[in-house]
């Protein structure tokens, strides 16, 4: 059996922007992703594990001085350690870098993200003290922003948008593997942030299927 641990922000969470509540199991993306893979197997013995690692508000590697102990770089470690051997590592975080009191820039943001990415494939968590392979997730741009976040962001339309080719250049780098969410998912007109339910099960499949060209 492979470990996954998907590594994010409040949309790997599962927040759901219209009730403002977790959306079940069945539509979280990272289950929706480990349904997919073991699509057919031995219910008790599927091929993948999916470890779940979201929170609202995490930022790549910024300190947040207003919601706390959010920085994900500096949570990595434990949290890496504490489910090894990690075969697989997804990273999707950025959009919180966004907020105003950060000094937003794109650039800086995917270099973040890739700090994260860095530091996984140096951690020799795999099996057998191997590095673990790394899938770096590109956020969605945001959409218009409801008031409630607008308060936070500002209006960071523009420079989501920016992020694609600097994650992608960053997974190279990084020697990591590259999905841009854009190309599946829409953020909900609800909040601007958040995915539809939709939006979470095609981002699961997007995926599913990107880890099954690797094997």
């Amino acid at each position: 059996m492979k470990t996954i641990l998907c590594y994010g922000d409040s949309n790997t969470w599962g927040f759901d922007p219209r009730s403002m509540s977790r959306y079940d199991h069945k539509t979280r993306w990272p289950m929706v992703l480990g349904r997919t893979l073991n699509a057919g197997a031995d219910p008790d013995d599927p091929p993948y594990w999916i470890v779940e690692e979201g929170l609202n508000g995490r930022t790549s590697c910024r300190e947040d001085p207003v919601e706390g102990d959010k920085n994900g770089f500096r949570q990595l470690m434990p949290i890496l350690e504490s489910h090894a051997p990690v075969d697989i590592f997804i990273v999707m975080l950025g959009t919180n870098d966004l907020k105003l009191r950060f000094n937003p820039q794109p650039y800086d943001i995917a270099h973040g993200v890739q700090r994260i990415a860095g530091a996984v494939r140096d951690s020799r968590q795999g099996p057998g003290g191997t590095s673990p392979k790394v899938i770096m997730i590109c956020p969605p741009a945001t959409a218009v922003l409801s008031p409630l976040f607008k308060n936070f962001f500002g209006d960071p339309v523009e420079l989501s948008r920016e992020f694609p080719p600097h994650y992608k250049a960053c997974a190279q780098e990084a020697g990591a593997l590259f999905l841009d969410a854009g190309k599946h998912v829409i953020t909900s007109p609800a909040d601007g942030i958040h995915f539809d339910a939709e939006g979470q099960i095609a981002l699961g499949k997007a995926a599913a299927e990107l880890i099954r060209r690797m094997a």
